[in-house]
Protein backbone atom coordinates (compact mmCIF):
# COMPACT_ATOMS: atom_id res chain seq x y z
CA UNK A 1 0.00 0.00 0.00
CA UNK A 2 1.43 3.35 -1.05
CA UNK A 3 0.40 6.78 0.17
CA UNK A 4 -0.06 9.86 -1.97
CA UNK A 5 -0.12 13.55 -1.17
CA UNK A 6 -3.46 15.35 -1.25
CA UNK A 7 -1.68 17.98 -3.36
CA UNK A 8 -0.15 15.51 -5.81
CA UNK A 9 3.55 15.86 -5.20
CA UNK A 10 4.55 12.51 -3.67
CA UNK A 11 3.90 8.79 -3.55
CA UNK A 12 5.57 6.94 -0.66
CA UNK A 13 5.33 3.76 1.41
CA UNK A 14 3.39 3.60 4.67
CA UNK A 15 6.58 3.67 6.71
CA UNK A 16 7.84 6.75 4.85
CA UNK A 17 4.49 8.53 5.26
CA UNK A 18 4.61 8.01 9.03
CA UNK A 19 8.25 9.01 9.43
CA UNK A 20 7.87 12.09 7.24
CA UNK A 21 4.56 13.15 8.73
CA UNK A 22 3.62 15.65 6.03
CA UNK A 23 4.31 15.69 2.29
CA UNK A 24 7.02 17.97 0.94
CA UNK A 25 4.41 19.93 -1.03
CA UNK A 26 2.50 20.69 2.19
CA UNK A 27 -0.19 18.10 1.49
CA UNK A 28 -1.30 15.27 3.73
CA UNK A 29 -0.65 11.62 2.97
CA UNK A 30 -3.68 9.48 2.15
CA UNK A 31 -3.85 5.80 1.14
CA UNK A 32 -3.84 5.20 -2.61
CA UNK A 33 -7.02 3.17 -2.08
CA UNK A 34 -9.25 2.14 0.81
CA UNK A 35 -8.60 -1.46 1.87
CA UNK A 36 -11.75 -3.43 2.57
CA UNK A 37 -12.90 -5.32 5.65
CA UNK A 38 -14.85 -8.27 4.31
CA UNK A 39 -17.92 -9.72 6.02
CA UNK A 40 -15.88 -12.80 6.89
CA UNK A 41 -13.14 -10.69 8.47
CA UNK A 42 -15.65 -8.72 10.54
CA UNK A 43 -17.17 -12.00 11.76
CA UNK A 44 -13.72 -13.32 12.68
CA UNK A 45 -12.95 -10.12 14.61
CA UNK A 46 -15.92 -10.57 16.95
CA UNK A 47 -13.93 -12.87 19.24
CA UNK A 48 -10.71 -10.82 19.10
CA UNK A 49 -9.33 -8.56 21.81
CA UNK A 50 -9.15 -4.82 21.15
CA UNK A 51 -5.40 -5.08 20.45
CA UNK A 52 -5.95 -7.85 17.90
CA UNK A 53 -8.67 -5.87 16.15
CA UNK A 54 -6.44 -2.80 16.03
CA UNK A 55 -3.53 -4.77 14.59
CA UNK A 56 -5.71 -6.20 11.83
CA UNK A 57 -7.04 -2.75 10.87
CA UNK A 58 -3.54 -1.29 10.84
CA UNK A 59 -2.18 -4.15 8.74
CA UNK A 60 -4.67 -3.27 6.01
CA UNK A 61 -2.86 0.03 5.50
CA UNK A 62 0.68 -0.67 6.73
CA UNK A 63 1.55 -3.80 4.77
CA UNK A 64 5.26 -2.93 4.91
CA UNK A 65 5.17 -3.54 8.68
CA UNK A 66 5.40 -7.06 10.08
CA UNK A 67 1.97 -8.19 11.36
CA UNK A 68 3.46 -9.96 14.36
CA UNK A 69 5.25 -6.77 15.32
CA UNK A 70 2.07 -4.71 14.93
CA UNK A 71 0.13 -7.13 17.09
CA UNK A 72 2.78 -7.17 19.82
CA UNK A 73 2.98 -3.37 19.76
CA UNK A 74 -0.81 -3.04 20.06
CA UNK A 75 -0.89 -5.46 22.97
CA UNK A 76 1.87 -3.55 24.75
CA UNK A 77 0.27 -0.15 24.09
CA UNK A 78 -3.24 -1.06 25.17
CA UNK A 79 -2.09 -2.91 28.27
CA UNK A 80 -1.44 0.62 29.66
CA UNK A 81 -5.19 1.34 29.73
CA UNK A 82 -7.45 0.90 32.75
CA UNK A 83 -8.57 -2.71 33.18
CA UNK A 84 -7.01 -3.56 29.83
CA UNK A 85 -10.00 -2.16 27.90
CA UNK A 86 -8.88 0.64 25.63
CA UNK A 87 -12.29 1.59 24.22
CA UNK A 88 -15.23 0.35 26.32
CA UNK A 89 -18.75 0.86 25.00
CA UNK A 90 -21.32 1.89 27.63
CA UNK A 91 -25.04 1.42 27.00
CA UNK A 92 -27.16 4.39 28.04
CA UNK A 93 -30.47 3.17 26.61
CA UNK A 94 -31.69 1.04 23.72
CA UNK A 95 -30.61 3.55 21.07
CA UNK A 96 -27.77 5.47 22.73
CA UNK A 97 -24.24 4.39 23.65
CA UNK A 98 -21.05 6.08 24.87
CA UNK A 99 -17.70 5.06 23.41
CA UNK A 100 -15.30 5.90 26.25
CA UNK A 101 -11.86 6.76 24.91
CA UNK A 102 -10.39 8.33 28.05
CA UNK A 103 -9.05 5.32 29.95
CA UNK A 104 -5.43 5.71 28.80
CA UNK A 105 -2.34 7.25 30.43
CA UNK A 106 -3.40 10.89 29.88
CA UNK A 107 -7.20 10.49 30.10
CA UNK A 108 -7.95 11.55 26.52
CA UNK A 109 -8.72 9.81 23.23
CA UNK A 110 -5.33 10.79 21.81
CA UNK A 111 -3.83 7.96 23.91
CA UNK A 112 -5.36 5.38 21.57
CA UNK A 113 -2.95 6.49 18.84
CA UNK A 114 -0.07 8.04 20.76
CA UNK A 115 0.72 4.98 22.88
CA UNK A 116 1.27 3.17 19.57
CA UNK A 117 2.90 5.87 17.45
CA UNK A 118 6.40 5.48 18.99
CA UNK A 119 6.51 1.90 17.66
CA UNK A 120 5.17 2.92 14.25
CA UNK A 121 7.70 5.74 13.99
CA UNK A 122 10.76 3.85 15.22
CA UNK A 123 9.98 0.80 13.10
CA UNK A 124 9.24 3.08 10.15
CA UNK A 125 12.71 4.60 10.50
CA UNK A 126 14.24 1.11 10.50
CA UNK A 127 12.25 0.11 7.40
CA UNK A 128 13.35 3.30 5.61
CA UNK A 129 16.98 2.95 6.70
CA UNK A 130 16.94 6.27 8.60
CA UNK A 131 19.75 6.52 11.11
CA UNK A 132 19.37 10.16 12.18
CA UNK A 133 17.59 11.11 15.36
CA UNK A 134 13.91 11.99 14.94
CA UNK A 135 12.65 15.39 16.06
CA UNK A 136 8.89 15.43 16.63
CA UNK A 137 7.17 18.81 16.59
CA UNK A 138 3.61 19.00 17.89
CA UNK A 139 1.09 21.83 17.93
CA UNK A 140 -1.66 21.09 20.43
CA UNK A 141 -4.99 22.54 21.46
CA UNK A 142 -4.73 20.61 24.71
CA UNK A 143 -4.81 16.82 24.72
CA UNK A 144 -2.46 15.85 21.87
CA UNK A 145 0.51 17.52 23.53
CA UNK A 146 0.38 15.59 26.79
CA UNK A 147 -0.43 12.29 25.07
CA UNK A 148 2.48 12.73 22.66
CA UNK A 149 4.89 13.72 25.43
CA UNK A 150 3.87 10.73 27.50
CA UNK A 151 4.07 8.37 24.54
CA UNK A 152 7.55 9.46 23.47
CA UNK A 153 9.20 10.30 26.80
CA UNK A 154 12.72 8.83 26.96
CA UNK A 155 12.18 6.99 23.65
CA UNK A 156 15.63 6.23 22.19
CA UNK A 157 16.64 8.25 19.15
CA UNK A 158 13.74 10.70 19.53
CA UNK A 159 13.28 14.24 20.79
CA UNK A 160 9.85 15.81 21.07
CA UNK A 161 8.83 19.44 21.40
CA UNK A 162 5.25 20.58 22.00
CA UNK A 163 3.74 24.03 21.40
CA UNK A 164 0.42 25.10 22.90
CA UNK A 165 -1.55 28.38 23.03
CA UNK A 166 -0.69 29.95 26.38
CA UNK A 167 -4.23 31.03 27.19
CA UNK A 168 -6.01 28.40 25.09
CA UNK A 169 -5.91 25.20 27.16
CA UNK A 170 -7.47 24.20 30.48
CA UNK A 171 -5.52 24.48 33.73
CA UNK A 172 -5.26 20.71 34.00
CA UNK A 173 -4.06 20.37 30.40
CA UNK A 174 -1.40 23.04 30.96
CA UNK A 175 -0.25 21.43 34.20
CA UNK A 176 -0.05 18.01 32.56
CA UNK A 177 2.36 19.39 29.95
CA UNK A 178 4.32 21.72 32.22
CA UNK A 179 5.18 18.88 34.63
CA UNK A 180 6.06 16.31 31.97
CA UNK A 181 8.89 13.96 32.85
CA UNK A 182 11.52 12.70 30.41
CA UNK A 183 14.98 13.74 29.27
CA UNK A 184 14.02 14.14 25.61
CA UNK A 185 11.00 16.44 25.93
CA UNK A 186 10.38 20.17 25.73
CA UNK A 187 7.26 22.32 25.99
CA UNK A 188 6.73 25.92 24.89
CA UNK A 189 3.65 28.09 25.41
CA UNK A 190 2.85 30.38 22.48
CA UNK A 191 1.18 33.79 22.50
CA UNK A 192 -1.89 33.35 20.32
CA UNK A 193 -4.38 30.62 19.51
CA UNK A 194 -4.00 27.04 18.29
CA UNK A 195 -4.27 27.99 14.62
CA UNK A 196 -1.20 30.21 15.05
CA UNK A 197 0.72 27.33 16.68
CA UNK A 198 -0.33 24.90 13.97
CA UNK A 199 0.58 27.30 11.16
CA UNK A 200 4.03 27.99 12.66
CA UNK A 201 4.81 24.28 13.03
CA UNK A 202 3.63 23.52 9.49
CA UNK A 203 5.88 26.27 8.15
CA UNK A 204 8.91 24.55 9.71
CA UNK A 205 7.91 21.24 8.09
CA UNK A 206 7.62 22.79 4.63
CA UNK A 207 10.66 25.10 4.79
CA UNK A 208 13.56 23.41 3.01
CA UNK A 209 16.08 25.64 4.81
CA UNK A 210 14.76 24.61 8.22
CA UNK A 211 14.84 20.92 7.30
CA UNK A 212 18.36 21.20 5.86
CA UNK A 213 19.66 22.90 9.01
CA UNK A 214 18.11 20.25 11.25
CA UNK A 215 19.49 17.47 9.07
CA UNK A 216 22.95 19.04 9.37
CA UNK A 217 22.51 18.74 13.13
CA UNK A 218 21.58 15.07 12.81
CA UNK A 219 17.76 15.26 12.94
CA UNK A 220 14.88 14.43 10.63
CA UNK A 221 11.46 15.94 11.26
CA UNK A 222 8.27 14.07 12.06
CA UNK A 223 4.91 14.91 13.58
CA UNK A 224 2.61 13.42 16.20
CA UNK A 225 -0.32 15.59 15.16
CA UNK A 226 -3.19 13.99 13.30
CA UNK A 227 -1.72 15.31 10.05
CA UNK A 228 0.51 12.21 10.44
CA UNK A 229 -1.23 9.10 9.11
CA UNK A 230 0.36 7.16 11.98
CA UNK A 231 -1.96 9.15 14.29
CA UNK A 232 -5.02 8.65 12.16
CA UNK A 233 -4.76 4.92 11.44
CA UNK A 234 -5.06 3.63 15.06
CA UNK A 235 -8.17 5.77 15.50
CA UNK A 236 -9.97 3.88 12.72
CA UNK A 237 -9.74 0.76 14.89
CA UNK A 238 -11.97 1.98 17.71
CA UNK A 239 -14.87 2.64 15.37
CA UNK A 240 -14.55 -0.89 14.01
CA UNK A 241 -14.27 -2.27 17.55
CA UNK A 242 -17.30 -0.33 18.80
CA UNK A 243 -19.40 -1.73 15.97
CA UNK A 244 -18.23 -5.27 16.72
CA UNK A 245 -19.02 -4.79 20.42
CA UNK A 246 -22.58 -3.87 19.49
CA UNK A 247 -22.87 -7.02 17.39
CA UNK A 248 -21.26 -9.35 19.93
CA UNK A 249 -23.56 -8.06 22.70
CA UNK A 250 -26.61 -8.64 20.45
CA UNK A 251 -27.51 -4.95 20.37
CA UNK A 252 -27.50 -5.04 16.57
CA UNK A 253 -27.13 -7.64 13.83
CA UNK A 254 -24.09 -7.73 11.58
CA UNK A 255 -24.79 -5.39 8.69
CA UNK A 256 -27.08 -3.02 10.62
CA UNK A 257 -26.04 0.62 10.36
CA UNK A 258 -24.75 2.65 13.32
CA UNK A 259 -24.40 6.43 13.62
CA UNK A 260 -21.47 8.13 15.38
CA UNK A 261 -21.43 11.60 16.97
CA UNK A 262 -17.94 13.03 17.37
CA UNK A 263 -16.72 16.25 19.05
CA UNK A 264 -14.61 17.80 16.33
CA UNK A 265 -11.79 20.34 16.15
CA UNK A 266 -8.99 19.39 13.79
CA UNK A 267 -11.21 16.80 12.05
CA UNK A 268 -8.96 13.80 12.64
CA UNK A 269 -11.26 11.82 14.95
CA UNK A 270 -14.36 11.98 12.77
CA UNK A 271 -12.26 11.45 9.64
CA UNK A 272 -11.16 8.11 11.14
CA UNK A 273 -14.86 7.15 11.34
CA UNK A 274 -15.27 8.13 7.69
CA UNK A 275 -12.27 5.96 6.77
CA UNK A 276 -13.82 3.04 8.66
CA UNK A 277 -16.98 3.50 6.60
CA UNK A 278 -14.95 3.59 3.38
CA UNK A 279 -13.42 0.27 4.46
CA UNK A 280 -16.87 -1.30 4.51
CA UNK A 281 -18.00 -0.79 8.12
CA UNK A 282 -21.81 -0.32 8.12
CA UNK A 283 -21.79 3.29 9.32
CA UNK A 284 -24.85 5.48 8.77
CA UNK A 285 -24.58 9.19 9.52
CA UNK A 286 -21.50 10.89 10.96
CA UNK A 287 -22.58 13.71 13.28
CA UNK A 288 -19.92 16.43 13.43
CA UNK A 289 -20.19 18.37 16.69
CA UNK A 290 -18.56 21.78 17.16
CA UNK A 291 -18.50 24.27 19.99
CA UNK A 292 -19.01 28.02 19.59
CA UNK A 293 -16.21 27.99 17.00
CA UNK A 294 -18.63 26.62 14.44
CA UNK A 295 -16.69 26.87 11.18
CA UNK A 296 -17.31 23.17 10.44
CA UNK A 297 -21.06 23.41 11.08
CA UNK A 298 -21.33 26.15 8.50
CA UNK A 299 -19.16 24.15 6.09
CA UNK A 300 -21.39 21.07 6.20
CA UNK A 301 -24.56 23.16 6.03
CA UNK A 302 -23.52 25.43 3.15
CA UNK A 303 -20.35 24.07 1.53
CA UNK A 304 -18.48 27.26 2.45
CA UNK A 305 -15.38 27.07 4.65
CA UNK A 306 -14.72 30.54 6.05
CA UNK A 307 -12.15 31.06 8.78
CA UNK A 308 -12.70 34.84 8.73
CA UNK A 309 -14.63 34.96 11.97
CA UNK A 310 -14.14 35.77 15.62
CA UNK A 311 -12.19 33.16 17.56
CA UNK A 312 -13.72 32.12 20.88
CA UNK A 313 -12.02 30.59 23.91
CA UNK A 314 -14.42 28.05 25.36
CA UNK A 315 -14.66 25.43 28.09
CA UNK A 316 -14.01 22.81 25.37
CA UNK A 317 -10.57 24.13 24.33
CA UNK A 318 -9.48 21.13 22.24
CA UNK A 319 -12.16 22.22 19.77
CA UNK A 320 -11.15 25.88 19.70
CA UNK A 321 -9.90 25.66 16.13
CA UNK A 322 -10.73 27.61 12.97
CA UNK A 323 -8.47 25.74 10.53
CA UNK A 324 -9.26 22.02 10.64
CA UNK A 325 -6.19 20.44 9.03
CA UNK A 326 -7.62 16.97 8.41
CA UNK A 327 -10.50 18.37 6.41
CA UNK A 328 -8.01 18.47 3.53
CA UNK A 329 -8.13 14.68 3.41
CA UNK A 330 -11.92 14.76 3.08
CA UNK A 331 -11.68 17.44 0.38
CA UNK A 332 -9.42 15.09 -1.55
CA UNK A 333 -12.14 12.43 -1.56
CA UNK A 334 -14.99 14.86 -2.30
CA UNK A 335 -13.10 16.28 -5.28
CA UNK A 336 -12.72 12.87 -6.92
CA UNK A 337 -9.16 12.69 -5.57
CA UNK A 338 -8.12 15.79 -7.50
CA UNK A 339 -4.82 17.22 -6.18
CA UNK A 340 -5.36 20.28 -8.36
CA UNK A 341 -8.71 21.07 -6.74
CA UNK A 342 -7.31 20.52 -3.23
CA UNK A 343 -4.26 22.72 -3.89
CA UNK A 344 -6.46 25.45 -5.31
CA UNK A 345 -8.65 25.47 -2.22
CA UNK A 346 -5.76 25.38 0.24
CA UNK A 347 -4.17 28.33 -1.57
CA UNK A 348 -7.47 30.19 -1.49
CA UNK A 349 -7.86 29.48 2.23
CA UNK A 350 -4.34 30.78 2.91
CA UNK A 351 -4.83 33.87 0.73
CA UNK A 352 -8.49 34.79 1.20
CA UNK A 353 -9.48 32.81 4.29
CA UNK A 354 -12.38 31.11 2.51
CA UNK A 355 -13.24 28.52 -0.15
CA UNK A 356 -16.42 26.87 -1.42
CA UNK A 357 -17.47 23.39 -2.58
CA UNK A 358 -19.21 22.71 -5.86
CA UNK A 359 -22.88 21.70 -5.75
CA UNK A 360 -22.19 18.00 -6.40
CA UNK A 361 -19.62 17.99 -3.59
CA UNK A 362 -22.08 19.58 -1.18
CA UNK A 363 -24.63 16.92 -2.02
CA UNK A 364 -22.04 14.17 -1.54
CA UNK A 365 -20.78 15.44 1.82
CA UNK A 366 -24.27 15.94 3.23
CA UNK A 367 -25.07 12.30 2.52
CA UNK A 368 -22.27 11.30 4.88
CA UNK A 369 -22.20 14.07 7.51
CA UNK A 370 -24.63 16.07 9.61
CA UNK A 371 -23.32 18.97 11.69
CA UNK A 372 -24.38 21.00 14.70
CA UNK A 373 -22.74 23.34 17.20
CA UNK A 374 -23.13 23.84 20.92
CA UNK A 375 -22.57 27.15 22.72
CA UNK A 376 -21.35 27.55 26.31
CA UNK A 377 -24.79 27.64 27.92
CA UNK A 378 -25.89 24.58 25.94
CA UNK A 379 -22.74 22.76 27.03
CA UNK A 380 -23.57 23.41 30.70
CA UNK A 381 -27.21 22.40 30.23
CA UNK A 382 -26.27 19.19 28.42
CA UNK A 383 -23.87 18.08 31.17
CA UNK A 384 -26.40 18.91 33.89
CA UNK A 385 -29.45 17.33 32.24
CA UNK A 386 -27.62 14.16 31.23
CA UNK A 387 -26.22 13.70 34.72
CA UNK A 388 -29.64 14.31 36.24
CA UNK A 389 -31.25 11.67 34.02
CA UNK A 390 -28.52 9.03 33.84
CA UNK A 391 -26.07 9.84 36.66
CA UNK A 392 -23.36 9.86 33.98
CA UNK A 393 -20.83 12.73 34.11
CA UNK A 394 -19.26 13.87 30.85
CA UNK A 395 -16.60 16.39 29.93
CA UNK A 396 -17.29 19.55 27.96
CA UNK A 397 -16.21 18.16 24.56
CA UNK A 398 -18.35 15.06 24.92
CA UNK A 399 -21.25 17.32 25.91
CA UNK A 400 -21.01 19.07 22.54
CA UNK A 401 -21.25 15.68 20.82
CA UNK A 402 -24.20 14.65 23.00
CA UNK A 403 -25.99 17.92 22.22
CA UNK A 404 -25.53 17.39 18.48
CA UNK A 405 -26.49 13.71 18.72
CA UNK A 406 -29.70 14.55 20.58
CA UNK A 407 -30.66 17.16 18.00
CA UNK A 408 -29.98 14.75 15.16
CA UNK A 409 -32.08 12.01 16.74
CA UNK A 410 -34.94 14.44 17.41
CA UNK A 411 -34.90 15.71 13.83
CA UNK A 412 -34.46 12.28 12.21
CA UNK A 413 -36.73 9.98 14.19
CA UNK A 414 -37.19 7.70 11.19
CA UNK A 415 -33.44 7.02 10.98
CA UNK A 416 -33.68 4.23 13.56
CA UNK A 417 -29.96 3.49 13.74
CA UNK A 418 -28.30 3.38 17.18
CA UNK A 419 -26.23 6.45 18.06
CA UNK A 420 -22.74 6.06 19.51
CA UNK A 421 -21.46 9.26 21.12
CA UNK A 422 -17.67 9.40 21.19
CA UNK A 423 -16.50 10.45 24.66
CA UNK A 424 -13.07 11.95 24.16
CA UNK A 425 -11.85 13.01 27.61
CA UNK A 426 -12.33 12.30 31.28
CA UNK A 427 -14.52 14.82 33.13
CA UNK A 428 -11.60 15.20 35.53
CA UNK A 429 -9.52 16.90 32.84
CA UNK A 430 -12.00 19.79 33.02
CA UNK A 431 -13.14 19.53 36.64
CA UNK A 432 -14.13 23.14 37.21
CA UNK A 433 -16.34 23.35 34.13
CA UNK A 434 -17.99 19.98 34.82
CA UNK A 435 -18.45 20.73 38.51
CA UNK A 436 -20.08 24.05 37.68
CA UNK A 437 -22.41 22.38 35.19
CA UNK A 438 -23.52 19.66 37.61
CA UNK A 439 -23.77 21.65 40.85
CA UNK A 440 -23.57 25.36 40.01
CA UNK A 441 -20.47 25.70 42.20
CA UNK A 442 -17.71 27.81 40.63
CA UNK A 443 -14.53 26.38 42.17
CA UNK A 444 -11.33 28.21 41.23
CA UNK A 445 -8.80 25.55 42.24
CA UNK A 446 -8.56 22.56 39.86
CA UNK A 447 -7.68 20.04 42.57
CA UNK A 448 -10.47 21.17 44.87
CA UNK A 449 -12.80 20.82 41.90
CA UNK A 450 -11.58 17.25 41.34
CA UNK A 451 -12.29 16.41 44.98
CA UNK A 452 -15.79 17.89 44.90
CA UNK A 453 -16.55 16.31 41.52
CA UNK A 454 -15.60 12.94 42.95
CA UNK A 455 -17.99 13.47 45.86
CA UNK A 456 -20.79 14.59 43.55
CA UNK A 457 -20.45 11.80 40.98
CA UNK A 458 -18.65 8.91 42.74
CA UNK A 459 -16.64 8.54 39.52
CA UNK A 460 -13.11 7.24 40.17
CA UNK A 461 -10.38 9.89 39.93
CA UNK A 462 -7.59 8.88 37.53
CA UNK A 463 -4.37 8.46 39.49
CA UNK A 464 -2.28 10.34 36.93
CA UNK A 465 -4.39 13.47 37.42
CA UNK A 466 -4.60 13.37 41.21
CA UNK A 467 -0.77 13.13 41.41
CA UNK A 468 -0.23 16.30 39.36
CA UNK A 469 -0.49 18.55 42.39
CA UNK A 470 2.83 17.31 43.78
CA UNK A 471 4.81 17.27 40.52
CA UNK A 472 7.30 20.10 39.90
CA UNK A 473 6.73 22.45 36.97
CA UNK A 474 9.54 21.95 34.43
CA UNK A 475 8.36 24.10 31.52
CA UNK A 476 7.10 27.66 31.90
CA UNK A 477 8.60 29.53 28.91
CA UNK A 478 6.32 31.61 26.68
CA UNK A 479 7.18 32.83 23.17
CA UNK A 480 5.58 34.52 20.19
CA UNK A 481 5.29 32.52 16.98
CA UNK A 482 8.49 34.00 15.57
CA UNK A 483 10.44 32.39 18.39
CA UNK A 484 9.40 28.81 17.66
CA UNK A 485 12.13 27.87 15.19
CA UNK A 486 14.96 29.42 17.28
CA UNK A 487 13.59 27.51 20.28
CA UNK A 488 13.66 24.30 18.22
CA UNK A 489 17.30 24.87 17.25
CA UNK A 490 18.19 25.56 20.87
CA UNK A 491 16.43 22.35 21.93
CA UNK A 492 18.28 20.10 19.48
CA UNK A 493 21.58 21.68 20.56
CA UNK A 494 21.06 20.53 24.14
CA UNK A 495 22.71 17.31 25.20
Amino acid sequence: MNFISTRGGECVTGARAIVQGIAADGGLFVPERFPQLTAAELESMLSMSYAERAALVLSKYLDDYDFGGLKAACEQAYAKFEEGDAAPLVKIDSSLYMLELFHGPTCAFKDLALTLLPYLLRTGCDICGIREQVLILVATSGDTGKAALEGFKDAPGVKIMVFYPNDGVSKMQKLQMATQEGGNVNVLAVKGNFDLCQSAVKSIFTDEGCKAELKKRGYVLSSANSINFGRLAPQIAYYVSAYLDLVSSSQIAMGDKVNFAVPTGNFGNILAAYYAKRMGLPVGKLVCASNRNNVLTEFFDTGVYDKRREFYKTTSPSMDILVSSNLERLLFELSGRSPLRVSMRMEKLAKDGVYQLYDDEIEAVQKEFWADCCDEDETVETIYEFFEEYQYPMDTHTACAMFAASNYMNEHKKDGAPMVVVSTASPYKFPQAVMYAITGNDIKDSFKAIKHLNIATAMKVPANLSKLRDKPVRFSAVSDSAGLYPAVLDFVSQK
